[in-house]
């Protein structure tokens, strides 16, 4: 008998003829019990303390408190920083989606036959996603030096791996009909993807980069914490000043740009779908 039957013994149903059967059983009660230990054990390692944040949690409402009003007359210093936020996510968006493309072929399992080829590329597409963008930024800084190119090569590497993984997964969903019918009448394997496979996920695909570039302009906002420019670096100066009021003043203006960007993006991407 296994651990799992000897805490959670099957249930046997007695039948009308005497037969008796063992009632299939779910897991739910075993993954429960597995998430609440996971659970206790992060707490203790973390040293978590939940009445730290219920007696400490006014201090957020303090903070907030000390930025309003924002110092409008702090608008004009944000602008530079804001454009190369902005900048920065539009070509790292753009670099990562473009080079996502030739990467999510070779790891798709229906065009590429070899096993090693696939694990490798989808290996790469790991890798890429498993490094937090900050580290990746950090990382850049010590190769491309302090500024937004740091910033722009962590921002292109997370939209590959991003978009990459999406777009392999939707290619291996389509039809390969046409597909195989180019490469029956002599055309390679490449031309034959880009003729009757992009057609199919060109809505998606452009979708996803889409959603990807919304979430890169949060993401470019805070690069300058490590060094890698944009508006986070305005915003890390003056929280290390403690000057709230201009903090609260950048934060407005990066609110009302994302919201923005976000609007225009979901109607694109309304009109692609």
């Amino acid at each position: 008998m296994s651990l799992y039957d000897k805490f959670f013994p099957p249930r046997i149903i007695t039948l009308d003829n005497g037969k008796r059967i063992e009632e299939k059983r779910s897991r739910a009660p075993l993954v429960i019990f597995i998430l609440l230990a996971l659970s206790a054990i992060s707490v203790k390692v973390t040293g978590f303390r939940l009445s730290t944040i219920i007696t400490r949690g006014n201090q957020f409402w303090v903070i907030l408190g000390r930025m309003f009003p924002p110092d409008t007359a702090y608008i004009g210093e944000i602008w530079d920083p804001l454009f190369d936020t902005i900048k920065m996510s539009i070509i790292g968006s753009l670099i990562g989606a473009l080079i996502a493309v030739p990467m999510a072929m070779i790891a798709s399992s229906n065009i590429i036959k070899s096993r090693m080829v696939i694990l490798i590329s989808r290996l790469a597409l790991s890798i890429a996603r498993t490094l937090p963008t900050l580290v990746t930024a950090l990382i850049a800084t010590f190769i491309w030096g302090l500024g937004t190119t740091a910033g722009t090569v962590a921002i292109s590497i997370f939209t590959f791996s991003y978009v990459g993984k999406l777009l392999y997964e939707q290619i291996e969903t389509v039809g390969m009909g046409s597909f195989e019918a180019m490469e029956a009448m002599g055309c390679s394997r490449i031309r034959a993807f880009w003729c009757a496979i992009i057609p199919q996920v060109l809505p998606g695909y452009l979708s996803n980069s889409l959603y990807c570039f919304e979430g890169n302009v949060r993401y470019a906002a805070v690069l300058g914490y490590v060094g890698a420019g944009g508006i986070g670096i305005i915003i890390n100066t003056n929280l290390g000043w403690r000057d709230y009021s201009r903090v609260g003043m950048i934060l407005l203006v990066l609110f009302i740009t994302v919201v923005v960007i976000e609007y225009l993006s979901f109607w694109l991407r309304s009109k692609l779908t």
